[in-house]
């Protein structure tokens, strides 16, 4: 188990509790939107917002942290995350914020406290960069999307 430390912003809601798990077998540990004004903000049909969850964070080297949406929001209200998933790199030090998209065709309202996306620890692997002349060739060769058929 890798260990992420937190710290929490200036003017946070520290009674919202840190970012946890929600069932034993969870990958991902839900966020909540933490608004210094303990407010909210509501989103039209089409908007999107950056919600701050009072956190900050370091991510151990080697790791990074992917945000991602909440199926249950997805499905109930259309409401997902622009940038999906989000990364968060071991090297950023800077708050936590969430990009939230309202891809549902009625407002919906992002309260102080709800759980708005999950993040998930990974490790991550750098690529070394070498350029060719030909690639070797595949079954599927430079067949695109759709091209492995249907069903």
């Amino acid at each position: 188990m890798a260990l992420l430390k937190l710290m929490w912003d200036e003017g946070a809601d520290r009674t919202l509790g840190l970012p946890s798990y929600e069932t034993p077998g969870a990958a991902g540990a839900d966020l909540r939107a933490n608004f210094a004004d303990r407010g909210a903000v509501t989103l039209a049909p089409g908007a999107r917002a950056l919600v701050p969850t009072g956190l900050r964070l370091a991510v151990p080297e080697g790791f990074e942290v992917q945000i991602r949406p909440r199926s249950g929001l997805a499905l109930k209200h259309g409401v997902t995350l622009a940038n999906s998933p989000g990364t968060i790199d071991s090297d950023y030090r800077g708050p936590l914020g969430v990009i939230v998209l309202n891809a549902g065709t009625e407002g919906f309202e992002v309260s102080h406290g709800m759980r708005i996306a999950q993040m998930v620890l990974a490790p991550v692997v750098q690529a070394e960069f070498a350029l060719v002349e030909a690639l070797d060739a595949t079954a599927r060769g430079a067949g695109g999307f759709g091209s492995t058929g249907q069903g």
